[in-house]
């Protein structure tokens, strides 16, 4: 946990540089609030694997198996992903980036928590798991509905799609990782297609497709893989999912799934 903790740390302050390269009021305030909450996420997390450490005297990722040590880890890390309820900070953090900035705290940045949390999971309460997924689901639904910022628009997106990774993550967790091989993808497509047309609002989309039709299809495109729409790959993790949850007899937290899924498909249709 020592290791992970300093892992942790190294990658949170690695990225502060290039958010502040741009000398904007925006980013320092932006690299600010990221850093005072992964900050202190990370500090959680060493007080709580200190606290199981004292209670089974067992150091490793894999015994943690203390409730409470556990339970505070994943909360900690929740934190550290911008899961809902500990989502506050990602839509403003985001918000004062540049897209290629944004892009890899939304895809790389995550990928250490996500490696913690995978291998927590099964000592973890799957009630606690499924909370957080749903709540991240319907707050990555409902935040993006009266947005323009085409940032803070992929910040909702983003908690939503991290809701959908650890609803599953206890039942199957291959199914999770799955899920999060193709938001990178498709977020990485979004991310540089935006980039490349030079968006950062939603009416700049409408004055691109003079500029660089194809662009702004296959910006389109992924718009609606990320939301879901059936023929494209963004629909098979929410389809796989959903499944699962039907076989784990957990019909209403899939249909308040799938529910939400509609509210960010109807933003993105926008």
């Amino acid at each position: 946990w020592f290791l992970a903790w300093m892992g942790l740390e190294i990658s949170t302050i690695a990225i502060l540089p290039l958010m502040t390269q741009q000398h904007h009021p925006r980013a320092i305030e932006a690299a600010t609030k990221y850093f005072l909450t992964q900050a202190t996420a990370a500090a959680v997390i060493l007080f709580a694997s200190t606290a199981n450490a004292w209670a089974l005297g067992d150091w490793n990722i894999s015994q943690t198996s203390h409730p409470l040590a556990v339970t505070i880890i994943l909360l900690a890390l929740a934190l550290k992903i911008g899961l809902a309820p500990m989502h506050l900070w990602l839509p403003e953090v985001l918000q004062g980036l540049d897209l290629t900035t944004g892009l890899i705290l939304s895809t790389w940045q995550k990928l250490a928590p996500f490696a913690l949390i995978y291998q927590i999971a099964p000592h973890t309460n799957p009630t606690l798991l499924i909370s957080l997924g749903v709540l991240s689901a319907l707050v990555g639904g409902w935040g993006g509905l009266n947005q323009t910022q085409l940032r803070k628009l992929m910040a909702f997106s983003t908690i939503g799609h991290w809701g959908w990774v650890i609803i599953i993550l206890h039942f199957s967790p291959s199914l999770a990782l799955l899920n999060v091989v193709i938001y990178i993808a498709m977020t990485t497509a979004m991310f540089l297609s935006l980039k490349g047309m030079a968006a950062t609002k939603i009416n700049s989309l409408a004055m691109a497709w003079p500029k660089a039709p194809i662009l702004t299809l296959l910006a389109m495109l992924c718009l609606l893989s990320l939301g879901g729409l059936p023929p494209l790959t963004g629909f098979m993790p929410k389809w796989l999912i959903l499944q699962e949850l039907m076989k784990q007899d957990l019909t209403v937290v899939a249909v308040t799934m799938a529910m939400s899924a509609l509210l960010s498909l109807f933003f993105y249709l926008r």
